[in-house]
């Protein structure tokens, strides 16, 4: 469990990125901040795992404070997923994905050996762990940063615009393989996204931020379509946009759910 005790951020000039922000994160869930820029949301992610310590308030990660962490230490035990994967281009994806283990003391045989499984689980083949990072597509080079970020089977899985580098096609089809991972796995999942379809795809609990980290709203993807808080809500998630106004239609024997547009979104089971 994750939980921001009214915690705040200033920067040196004055700056304010996060003014009282509460929240607690349950394990094995995937919350999802989101927020337009200067929400403080990615400041907020980077409290957990001391890339940036708050000037107020508390972080406590199973109910010890992380300022009483080495931060070495524990960023060692958080799996980090960055936007552009933030791979090493000087190493091999193997050992890329090997880093953390053998930082960790454990055998380079054994760490290679764990990183060419997780190749696998992200759904890459393992014959391209002798190639550097530079050879892979972007794509392919997120899913390697997935894997890096799995391969000390951390508790928790931080994820800052995971997939914001990638092409449309491709980021769906990532967001799908996180999907299918978090079945598996049952990480604890805070992710930090622009794009509200990603949200309302990936996210047990979203939660919408004003500016300075001030919470609008929390909830599920179908709280928050079916009451926004506030017209803030309403306009950031897309609510009132005419294909998440759904309707069912029978057709040919089958129920079709037709978008405002008149488009259709899918068929409904029997």
């Amino acid at each position: 469990m994750i939980e921001f005790e009214s915690v705040s951020k200033t920067y040196p000039g004055g700056t304010i990125a996060v003014t009282d922000f509460s929240l607690v994160v349950p394990p094995h869930r995937t919350v999802v901040l989101v927020g337009s820029s200067g929400s403080g949301k990615s400041t907020l992610l980077q409290m957990v795992n001391r890339m940036v310590d708050p000037t107020g308030g508390r972080v406590r990660i199973d109910g010890e404070d992380v300022t009483d962490r080495d931060p070495v230490a524990l960023r060692r035990s958080i799996g980090y997923v960055l936007q552009q994967g933030g791979l090493l281009p000087h190493r091999t994806v193997v050992d890329n994905v090997a880093t953390v283990p053998l930082l960790g003391g454990t055998p380079r045989k054994q760490a290679r050996a764990r990183a060419f499984e997780l190749l696998e689980r992200v759904g890459l083949d393992p014959s391209l762990g002798p190639r550097y990072p530079s050879q892979l597509s972007g794509g392919q080079q997120q899913r390697v940063g997935v894997a890096r970020a799995l391969a000390a089977d951390p508790n928790i899985l931080l994820m800052d615009e995971p997939f914001g580098a990638v092409d449309p096609i491709v980021r769906r089809e990532l967001q799908d393989e996180l999907a299918r991972l978090q079945a598996d796995l049952g990480k604890t999942i805070v992710l930090v996204t622009h794009d509200v379809d990603e949200a309302l795809r990936l996210g047990d609990e979203i939660v919408v931020l004003r500016r300075g980290g001030v919470i609008a709203q929390r909830g599920t993807p179908a709280e928050l379509l079916a009451a926004p808080a506030d017209d803030f809500v309403r306009d950031f998630i897309g609510a009132d946009r005419a294909e998440r106004r759904l309707t069912v239609e029978r057709i040919d024997g089958r129920d079709v759910a037709v978008d405002g547009t008149g488009r259709p979104a899918g068929v409904l089971g029997s």
